[in-house]
């Protein structure tokens, strides 16, 4: 099951929500999900490095949390940033670099959004004293 809404935020731009499943191919949808929400905001040049950072926070997800969901966001908190975020229900497993050897075959995703992002970090969802889950998220800057 894969649900997508567009709500008002009071910014004015729309954020772009999507739950599905939390299996490899949520990643692709997370790239759609970016890139439409950048064409609906006019900000085309930037879907390639924001669909990238959403594929890599759906990976993790994918790889290191627990239960049958993900949800994806596609925010703008202000006119120079956008925001791409995924949420799981493990809140217990927190992001962390890591020093990958040249012959291991993962490890590298948060390089890649430490690279790529202006800057990324996560909060927990729900209670702060018993939180369900994080929100893993990383930005970047769309205006000089």
């Amino acid at each position: 099951m894969t649900e997508t809404t567009a709500a008002p935020r009071r910014n004015g731009y729309p954020g772009y929500t999507r739950t599905g499943r939390r299996v490899s191919a949520s990643a692709a949808e997370g790239r759609e999900l970016v890139r439409a929400a950048l064409a609906a905001w006019e900000l085309d040049s930037h879907a390639d490095t924001a669909a990238l950072l959403m594929s890599e926070l759906v990976t993790n997800a994918v790889r290191h949390a627990n239960g049958p969901l993900l949800r994806m966001t596609v925010n703008r908190p202000a006119d120079a940033w956008v925001r791409v975020s995924v949420v799981d229900t493990t809140p217990s497993r927190l992001p962390q670099l890591q020093d990958p050897g040249p012959g291991d075959e993962h490890g590298r995703g948060l390089m890649l959004i430490e690279a790529l992002a202006n800057r990324w970090g996560y909060d927990y969802v729900g209670a702060s004293h018993n939180p369900w889950g994080k929100r893993v998220w990383a930005e970047i800057r769309v205006a000089p």
